[in-house]
């Protein structure tokens, strides 16, 4: 061990709350969801109806599956969220006509031009984190990799 090498905490400090990275990534988490209630009053969404409308703006129509997995959602979470969303005339569900079985979303012209009002949320929330565009995509880069490392981790374990 060096000089700028600090020591190892001992064991029984491995439970504790201040050094789980789990716990500071769920309060970053509770922070953003604070920031983001306030920003998108104006825009009548919640946070993830704000996801929900997020991949639709830059993916168009959608089945309900294909838009689960870009947002790492069941069905059975989606579902509400675009019931809601429908109920505000945002977007339009309906029956595929080539597969039953699959619900299509798309925009309606409200949403559509919901875009529009939304471009300011991504500058505010920039400005709120305190860092800079380097800044933000540094990190967006290590969470994308710690999450791929999870997902990866998670499946070798299911697979033992």
């Amino acid at each position: 061990m060096t000089a700028t090498t600090p020591a190892p905490a001992p064991e029984a400090e491995w439970l504790h709350l201040d050094r789980q990275i789990c716990f500071s990534l769920h309060a970053a988490s509770r922070a953003f969801n604070g920031v983001y209630r306030v920003l998108l009053k104006d825009l009548r969404l919640t946070y993830p109806q704000y996801l929900v409308m997020l991949v639709l703006w830059e993916h168009g129509d959608l089945p309900v599956k294909k838009l689960g997995e870009h947002l790492r959602l069941d069905s059975g979470t989606l579902s509400p969220l675009l019931k809601r969303l429908e109920t505000a005339g945002l977007v339009h569900r309906e029956r595929s006509a080539r597969d039953e079985r699959s619900v299509e979303v798309r925009l309606t012209e409200q949403g559509t031009a919901l875009r529009e009002q939304a471009f300011e949320v991504p500058r505010r929330i920039m400005a709120a984190t305190g860092f800079d565009l380097d800044g933000i995509r540094d990190l967006k880069d290590r969470l994308d990799q710690l999450t791929g490392a999870l997902d990866a981790a998670a499946a070798e374990e299911g697979a033992r």
